[in-house]
């Protein structure tokens, strides 16, 4: 099969490490990539969000089957404009990837089938967005309604900072909107299941660190590190949240004439009464795809081709039982302004290192020398026994990478680490 990958950030890199193993492939394009990517793959300078240059691409280059990373091109319709000339993809189509490109969307859906989730408001505007602020006290949650790259959350602790949250979502100008949520209080974890439009089938869970800085400080981000299986998900909880949540969620997507075929990332909060959705993605987890597919034991491709196909009824995913720890490495001043252009050296040194690969994400090639192009620049991961291991090796690989200008925190998997340690 001639694939060709949407993205170029860490989980392209992890997916397309995937499926370069499939025996199923006989080329592996990749829009735009990286550096790490075009290990596997050969890339095109075409943009995943150029829907139009998508699909000529794949025209052109007779294409079997496009295999979307990021979010914005799914939101955008990029699986749509696909199909009108033939091609398969895998991924949710434009109907159905509202799902992430719109919260209000997956509240108002939540609401009407029961799926257990925080009590909300939809605000379309700064005055009944500051009403649902009072309405709720503090702390409360103000979302962005649509894309804002993992950023676009604000879990405030006081009323001042509940309403500057509202204020900066409305100066967007006409057409904004937020949800205004109740806080859920519990540990956070992440579940993924592969979708064909009718069946949800496990694919892994993790835990990631969204605060820039040890202990869980500062701004948040797309995502500092993470580590699976996430500890905090016994198999019952997973049991259940893919039994009041996900399968639900399927079912009614497909109800409503707009059947999920995907990757579908649940956020989960993990609480005293259980598993309740913090929110729905459409696609895998960045940097949770560099964990989770780690540990995947089948053929990717052959699994996303029966997904595309309608075939995953019957069918089960398997991981292997050791821990995945990613560590991520960003440019100093991540999540704010950054300088692109300094020099990362060390990686061949790192993958030296027992079980550890390094996924490239905002990385590029500047005559000869590998240079920092992005706020999330590398992840490190790992695989140990149990979470302290990963751990270990993860850190003992980061300590090789030479890189100055970059930053990552030091505490990547902490609870997973104690847990394995007292165990």
């Amino acid at each position: 099969m001639i694939v060709l990958l949407l993205g170029s950030g860490g989980r392209e890199h992890a997916i397309a490490a995937s499926l370069a193993k499939s025996p199923l492939l006989t080329r592996l394009i990749a829009a735009p990539g990286n550096p790490g990517i075009a290990q596997h793959a050969e890339l095109r300078p075409v943009a995943a969000e150029d829907v139009a240059g998508v699909v000529a691409l794949a025209k052109a280059e007779k294409v079997d089957l496009v295999v979307v990373g990021p979010e914005a091109p799914l939101v955008a319709g990029v699986v749509d404009a696909l199909a009108e000339v033939g091609i398969r993809a895998f991924g949710p189509t434009a109907a159905a990837a509202r799902l992430e490109g719109s919260k209000a969307f997956t509240k108002e859906l939540c609401e009407k089938h029961g799926i257990p989730t925080a009590a909300f408001r939809r605000c379309r505007s700064a005055e009944e967005g500051h009403a649902a602020v009072e309405a709720f006290g503090a702390p409360v949650v103000v979302k962005a309604d649509g894309l804002a790259a993992g950023k676009g959350v604000v879990v405030a602790t006081t009323l001042d900072e509940a309403h500057s949250a509202v204020d900066h979502v409305f100066t967007g100008g006409a057409g904004a909107e937020a949800v205004v949520e109740e806080f859920m209080d519990g540990e956070e974890a992440s579940l993924f299941a592969l979708c064909d439009g009718t069946t949800a089938l496990l694919f892994g869970d993790a835990q990631d660190h969204k605060r820039a800085f040890d202990g869980d400080e500062g701004p948040n981000t797309g995502g500092m590190g993470a580590y699976s299986p996430a500890p905090v998900l016994s198999h019952a909880l997973i049991e259940r949240a893919m039994a009041e949540i996900v399968r639900p969620t399927v079912a009614a997507m497909k109800a409503d004439g707009a059947p999920f075929v995907g990757f579908l990332y649940a956020g989960l909060m993990v609480g005293p009464d259980g598993p309740r959705l913090v929110e729905y993605n459409v696609r895998f987890g960045d940097p949770e795809a560099q964990v989770v597919l780690p540990r995947l034991k089948d053929d990717l491709l052959e699994l996303m081709v029966a997904a595309v196909e309608g075939r995953l009824a019957g069918r089960k995913a398997t991981f292997r039982p050791e821990t995945a720890l990613a560590v991520v490495l960003a440019a100093k001043g991540y999540p704010g302004a950054y300088q692109k252009g300094s020099e990362i050296r060390g990686i061949e040194a790192a993958e030296k290192r027992p079980h550890v690969t390094v996924f490239h994400a905002g990385t590029a090639l500047e005559n000869g020398r590998l240079v920092a192009n992005g706020g999330r620049v590398l992840s490190v991961t790992a695989i140990g026994a149990d979470a302290s291991e990963a751990q270990m090796n993860a850190y003992s690989a980061v300590d090789l990478i030479g890189w100055p200008e970059g930053f990552c925190r030091r505490d990547i998997g902490w609870r997973a680490a104690a847990a394995s340690e007292e165990g």
